[in-house]
Parts: C-alpha cells; sequence; structure tokens
C-alpha cells in the first residue's frame, strides 16, 4: 500500500469508529457517554502514535543512510596551511639532510636523501589525496574516481 492508500485506509476506519461510537452512545444513553469518548479517544491516540512512530522511524533510517554515505566519504582534514606548512618543513629539512648526504657518500648519499624527502611527501598527499594514488573507490557510494572508464 502507499502512502496515500494507507492514510485513507486511516481515515475510513476511524470514521467507522467514530460511527460505531456515536451509534452506541445512541443505544446506551448519556450515561456512557464519557467512556464512550474515552474510547474513542484512545483509539484516535493509538492512530496517532503510531503514525508518529513510523515516521519517526523512517526519519532514523534516513539520517542513518547519509551518515553512513559520509563515513565511507575521504576524510580530508588536512587544510591548505597544514600541506603549505608541511612541504616548507620538509624544503627546509632538505637542506641539512642533502648536506649529510652529500658530504659522506657523495652524489648516491645526496640522492638517498632526497628519495626519502620526496617519499616523506608523497606519503603525506596520498594521505590526504587518496584518489591522487590510485584509489577506486571514494566516498560517492561506491563509484570509481573516473580515470578507469
Amino acid at each position: 500500500m502507499t502512502g496515500m492508500d494507507a492514510t485513507g485506509a486511516h481515515d475510513a476506519d476511524l470514521k467507522k469508529e467514530l460511527n460505531a461510537t456515536l451509534q452506541a452512545r445512541r443505544e446506551l444513553g448519556d450515561e456512557y457517554e464519557s467512556a464512550l469518548v474515552d474510547s474513542f479517544l484512545e483509539k484516535v491516540d493509538q492512530r496517532i502514535d503510531g503514525s508518529v512512530e513510523r515516521r519517526v522511524r523512517r526519519q532514523l533510517a534516513e539520517q542513518q543512510m547519509v551518515v553512513a554515505r559520509d563515513s565511507r566519504g575521504p576524510k580530508s582534514t588536512d587544510t591548505f596551511g597544514e600541506r603549505f606548512g608541511f612541504g616548507i618543513v620538509s624544503l627546509v629539512l632538505a637542506i641539512p639532510l642533502s648536506a649529510i648526504g652529500g658530504g659522506v657518500s657523495g652524489l648516491p648519499g645526496l640522492l638517498v636523501a632526497w628519495g626519502g624527502i620526496v617519499g616523506v611527501n608523497a606519503f603525506q598527499a596520498a594521505r590526504s589525496s587518496a584518489w591522487l594514488f590510485g584509489s577506486r573507490h571514494r566516498g560517492s557510494g561506491g563509484q570509481g574516481s573516473g580515470w578507469e572508464d
């Protein structure tokens, strides 16, 4: 049943309940009126509670879906300032590392020092931009990065 069908069915049921309550009042008289009204209002409260409960469950499920989708997304918490600072620090440290590597073992030592600097920066870039280094599944519901199309 769709939402409109369910609402129409509930309205028809409620109308039947009201008619039955009014008929019972006519048959039983005024002394049972408050009990009949209380009974009818109890049924109305139950319908309202059920409707509210269904809506709350549906909204909670929708929120859980949104949270689940967001949790699969990339968690890039690095700001531009953090990335820029990391680059500056690695360049500043590159000077003494180059001097030590070049002074101790010449060109091979210099290449090893710069290989380490490039490796550390590549790791930092991969951590903050996973799609850059071939991660095929990002947070868009399992869709690829578009590179493999």
